[in-house]
């Protein structure tokens, strides 16, 4: 197989999902569903992001619904997009898997074609057109939210966005929550968010917003002791992705459930 040439007005760049079209093959390509089909797929809920002294954390619950059943207990909500920056995914699954693998291969194709890692706010914009080019799916029911985060070198600190169907983006100072449990969860992060928190005390924080969603929210799964599976919670910050391992949240976890007996 040969590389794809163009000509200087039909050059797609550093886009990849732009060279995907120019080649005939559209990334978010959706064919008419029945009406209300939809609920039948998988769906992400509960994910957050807050800033730290430093950096951000992210967090995600691991349960997959589909209508009232749960379809998955071990969903990756949070990935890690390169080596400074992450995202984390609510809405219908299927979707959402496809634009963050898109996602991720568009940031590496861009460094490779342009020398360069693109900067953090361009790849918050980037994420944003992948988005909007979903607005057909999302139309008929396949919403993907997802929030971006990462630690942004050309200031020394942690940045975050959300977005909403449309491809809209908004930078966040402090916090966000998407999902079903998004309420509950930034209910307990507008709480307990403080300036110049340190790295252990926002994934303190991030661990008791996604435990009181999950206790409130029927889609939002909390920790399940027994089978061993947490929430997936990371920080990044100048030593880029660092995730949380599943002991070190066993811990967490087992603190807040005593404090809930003691209530």
């Amino acid at each position: 197989m040969t590389m794809p040439r163009f000509s200087a007005g039909d050059d797609p760049g550093a886009s990849f999902p732009e060279l995907l079209r120019r080649i005939g093959l559209e990334p978010f390509a959706v064919t008419a569903l029945p009406a209300g089909h939809h609920n039948a797929f998988p769906h992400a809920t509960t994910c957050l992001a807050l800033t730290y002294s430093g950096g951000v954390v992210m967090a995600g619950d691991r349960r997959a619904t589909s209508g009232m059943s749960i379809s998955h207990r071990t969903m990756d909500k949070v990935v890690q997009a390169d080596e400074l920056s992450g995202v984390a995914i609510a809405g219908t699954a299927g979707p959402a898997m496809e634009m963050i693998k898109l996602f991720q291969l568009q940031l590496e194709y861009y460094e490779k074609v342009e020398g360069q890692a693109l900067s953090l706010e361009g790849k918050a914009n980037q994420l944003s057109m992948m988005v909007r080019s979903n607005l057909p799916a999302a139309m008929q029911g396949l919403i993907v939210v997802p929030i971006f985060a990462g630690y942004d070198p050309l200031v020394s600190r942690g940045r975050l966005w959300d977005y909403d169907p449309t491809g809209g983006r908004y930078e966040e100072r402090d916090f966000v929550a998407t999902g079903s449990g998004s309420t509950l969860a930034g209910t307990v992060l507008r709480v307990g968010w403080k300036q110049q928190l340190s790295r252990e005390a926002a994934i303190d924080l991030a661990a008791r917003a996604l435990w009181e969603a999950s206790d409130a929210d029927a889609a939002t799964g909390g920790p399940d002791v027994l089978r061993g599976i947490y929430p997936i919670v990371a920080s990044i910050d100048s030593a880029g992705w660092q995730r949380v391992d599943d002991d070190s949240l066993a811990v967490t976890y087992a603190t807040i459930m005593g404090e809930v007996r003691q209530r």
